[in-house]
């Protein structure tokens, strides 16, 4: 995760931003409207229109409307949050009125999100997001995902048909602001905007930003890279230690044997459903957008999942968590939805709820009737930075000189001239220097790793140096079909056939049933490297450092009803490092996973495990880091009052990062000035920040070695490692007394480390009265980075939360109607409207709501009901 010195970035106000590190993923905050007067904003607001103009596009919740293009009704029941369970007696109407249905909650997100996957941000905001869409269409999202489109299968197909159909039907009858206020702010810079169809394509190409927002650690091998121009071998080992696995736990302990298939819940001779064996056949600011949709690869993205079987828990049943970490979205990325065959039958075999893209048909995350399942971030690298040798429109391959593949498109700008675009792309992929401040870094001096291959100049050419990148998402895969294969699983066989057809991105998949089994599958398109590890960028003149492959699906780390009664993943490593294949150097460093498995085992030694249990889990805010803070300041003490007092403070600390914690506020503040004066302050070239939970395990060690050289900072005039830890005390009082006042009575967590929700656009538009309209916050939250509750926040920033976990889901496999949910924001993507925000106080809490499932439950919570019935 790339952080490197960056010229000031100018501000939509004209002001500078402070310069500081930035991921080339991190950079958010869309200027659209730079060329906006103001007089046109108060206009907009004066007239008097503003409230009739917002609550025109609010969807209708009962009654009937026809739409043209379905078979039969369709019956779409809300709740009090607005979440829809929609019951259609095909699989075609199922699909249309889940089109329909984004279409009425998330319009317009769904058609920034195609802007955005497609590279064509300019059409709608002008020739300020040309760096944005040059980047974009680089990567080609948009037309991998058409490929896709077309090599899908003729029912999977259908379904994305039927899902873009009732998106169409609903924009037959609403255009503009009657599809969502935001088209009347747009209005205002791009008044000849039209509302184009909706495509399979413009849903498939989201699988791309998720699997960008997930993509592990590219910007990992970018910061190294970087580094390796300023510190030696040496160095880079002590900032990027290997995994613990001496402290912290990885998720398969031990394969399980899955050479006979596993027994299997048998579902009615109707319903059941085939799983047929399938064999494998930024950068500046030009990420800003996909950083404001889903946040980026930075401090905080992962995930937490685990499931834990019956011989643990009250019921006899297991109980299945998960939540999701993703960057903080407005409105939050997930769509709550249950998805319902009238008759479940072998043409219509859905019976599902969970959490849905607006965009996409289907449930990515949730449970059926029969299994419930969740995700969590691989962090698998899947992603590897060449160094090409290129002369011309030609670069070297093993001493040849080959042509590069060039192609020029077309980039279409909102209110001004058409720019082309020429985008070049070698047998790894396409180059991505000359895009983004990162990539040209590497390319300007490139340091390769060369294990294994001599890199002697016999064998290095001449030639301008590029970087080109190599990722398992450029590639024509089959994620679109895994979603509607895990829906219908019906055991662990057929969730193991989804787990294969879902290659991006990598995810961990759990797994629990009815019956009482519990499970975990990695999937994924995990690539097996020639020479080196990828870990570094490779030559890319020399074919020793290709992908020769992909880890065979049956070779992947499986586990099916594990002794130990539960399973644990938080982005910890997968396996030991005895597996036979190399996975990665860059795991999280497993100490969110090391406090879940704590947990679990403590609970389940005082009695049997409830859903409460797992939602506290969620909800723990230990800080592990804040631990060793305690010790290694137990008998330190410094000549300031102030800061003696704070010290003590910490002392007295249960080490938990709870929302009104005054200890937790100087924890954190004493956690970041210790982490820059080691590492960034007084040095000539600061060291990359990037991922706390690598910092941790990098200055705990260093607590061990009073003697190591980091604790020497002549720029900050500390000498040794007591007079380290002293300044970094003094400077953490004094900073939190700017902050938040002399008393510590008055100081909170909560508050330093608030959560501001902004609108993916406009909430960033730098127009006051226009981000007023569609943003909310600040909410005071607990947590921080590799914690349980991991509310992300960046080193040397000011502590607010960046990322969060996006959704919370407790299922309980022995009831399902005792199934709890919740998520960030709310069901509805118009500003102003009832559940725009509704969840959010709850999300705050770390509370889970009720999850209605039986008709006859969904049934009691319906508070509106609407009938689609087929036009004429």
């Amino acid at each position: 995760m790339s952080k490197t010195a960056t010229a000031p970035t100018p501000l939509a106000d004209g002001e500078t931003e402070p310069v500081k590190k930035r991921s080339i993923g991190r950079i958010v905050g869309i200027s659209l409207f730079s060329l906006i007067a103001g007089v046109i904003v108060i206009a907009l607001i004066g007239a008097g229109t503003v409230a009739f103009t917002i609550q025109r596009s609010f969807p209708q919740l009962d009654g009937t409307i026809a739409a043209a293009g379905l078979a039969d009704e369709v019956t779409v029941q809300r709740d009090v949050l607005g979440i829809p369970t929609i019951t259609a007696g095909s699989t075609h109407d199922l699909f249309f009125a889940q089109g329909f249905v984004h279409a009425q909650d998330r319009f317009w997100e769904m058609d920034f999100r195609r802007h955005v996957t497609s590279g064509r941000l300019s059409e709608l905001f002008g020739e300020s997001q040309l760096s944005t869409d040059s980047f974009l269409r680089t990567l080609g999202w948009r037309e991998i995902a058409e490929q896709e489109v077309e090599a899908l299968d003729e029912t999977t197909r259908s379904y994305y048909d039927a899902y873009a159909e009732g998106v169409n039907a609903y924009l037959a009858d609403h255009d503009g602001a009657d599809a969502s206020f935001e088209y009347a702010v747009l209005g205002l810079q791009n008044a000849d905007y039209e509302i184009e169809p909706w495509t399979p394509a413009d849903s498939v190409a989201w699988l791309k930003a998720m699997a960008w927002d997930l993509r592990s650690n590219v910007e990992t091998e970018s910061e190294r890279a970087i580094a390796a121009q300023s510190y030696t071998a040496d160095q880079l080992t002590e900032l990027y230690p290997t995994y613990p696995f001496d402290k912290n736990p990885v998720i398969v302990p031990t394969i399980s044997d899955l050479a006979q298939p596993a027994s299997a819940t048998a579902a009615p001779d109707d319903a059941q459903v085939a799983t047929a064996s399938i064999s494998w056949t930024e950068v500046g600011s030009v990420i800003e957008a996909v950083g404001a949709l889903v946040g980026d690869a930075g401090e905080g993205i992962g995930s937490n999942s685990w499931v834990v079987s019956g011989d643990l828990t009250d019921s006899g049943l297991p109980l299945l968590a998960n939540d999701p970490h993703l960057g903080a979205a407005l409105p939050s990325v997930w769509h709550q939805v249950g998805l319902k065959c009238r008759t479940v039958a072998t043409d219509c075999p859905f019976d599902v709820a969970g959490f849905s893209f607006s965009g996409m048909p289907g449930v990515v995350i949730g449970h059926n009737a029969h299994i419930a399942w969740g995700f969590t971030n691989l962090t698998t690298d899947v992603t590897d930075l060449y160094v090409e040798k290129v002369q011309g429109d030609q670069y070297w391959r093993d001493g040849e000189l080959v042509p590069l593949d060039v192609r020029t498109e077309t980039l279409k700008v909102a209110g001004g001239d058409d720019v082309e675009l020429e985008i070049r792309s070698t047998v790894h992929g396409p180059i991505v220097s000359g895009l983004t401040a990162d990539f040209d870094a590497i390319a300007g001096d490139p340091k390769v790793g060369t294990e294994g291959v001599e890199a002697e100049p016999a064998r290095t050419p001449e030639g301008e140096d590029a970087v080109s990148l190599q990722w398992t998402a450029l590639q024509v895969g089959t994620t679109a079909e895994a979603i509607f294969a895990l829906n219908t699983a019906q055991d662990f066989t057929g969730f193991r056939a989804a787990a294969q057809l879902f290659d991006v991105p990598a995810q961990n998949l759990i797994y629990a049933d009815i019956e009482g089994n519990i499970g975990y599958q990695t999937p994924g398109r995990l690539p097996i490297r020639g020479v080196g590890d990828g870990s570094m960028p490779q030559p890319g003149w020399l074919s020793d450092y290709d992908w020769r492959g992909y880890i065979a699906f049956d070779e992947l780390p499986v586990s099916y009803n594990p002794d130990s009664g539960y399973i644990v993943t938080a982005n910890n490593a997968i396996v030991g490092d005895d597996y036979e294949h190399f996975l990665t150097r860059d795991w999280d460093y497993g100490w969110r996973a090391a406090r879940i498995v704590d947990l679990i085992e403590r609970k389940a030694a005082m009695g049997k495990l409830t859903a409460d249990d797992m939602r506290d889990i969620q909800a723990d805010n230990e800080f592990w880091m804040g631990k060793r803070l305690i010790a290694a300041y137990a008998d330190l003490r410094t000549d300031d009052a102030g800061t003696d007092a704070a010290l003590d403070l910490l002392q007295a600390w249960d080490a938990q990062n709870d929302a009104d914690s005054a200890a937790a506020a100087y924890a954190n503040v004493l956690w970041d000035e210790l982490v820059q004066n080691l590492f960034v302050r007084g040095r000539e070239t600061p060291a990359p920040l990037v991922g706390q939970g690598r910092l941790f395990l990098v200055v705990d060690a260093l607590m061990g070695d009073p003697s190591s050289p980091w604790w020497t900072n002549a720029g900050i005039d500390v000498e040794d490692m007591d007079g380290m830890l002293a300044a970094s005390a003094e400077g953490a009082y004094d900073r939190l007394v700017d902050l938040q006042g002399e008393a510590p009575a008055n100081w909170s967590w909560g508050s330093l480390h608030a959560l501001n929700l902004a609108s993916d656009t406009f909430g960033a538009s730098g127009i006051a009265p226009i981000e007023w309209l569609f943003n909310r916050g600040p909410f005071e939250v607990g947590g921080g980075s590799s914690v349980a509750n991991a509310t992300g926040w960046d080193i040397g920033s000011d502590f607010s939360t960046i990322t969060v976990p996006s959704m919370r889901m407790v299922v309980d496999l022995s009831d399902l109607d005792a199934s709890r949910w919740n998520h960030l924001t709310g069901t509805s993507g118009h500003t102003f409207h009832p559940n725009y925000v509704d969840q959010t106080a709850s999300w705050q809490k770390a509370e889970l709501t009720p999850w209605a499932f039986s008709p006859e439950a969904v049934a009691a919570a319906t508070t509106n009901t609407l009938t689609l019935t087929p036009a004429e």
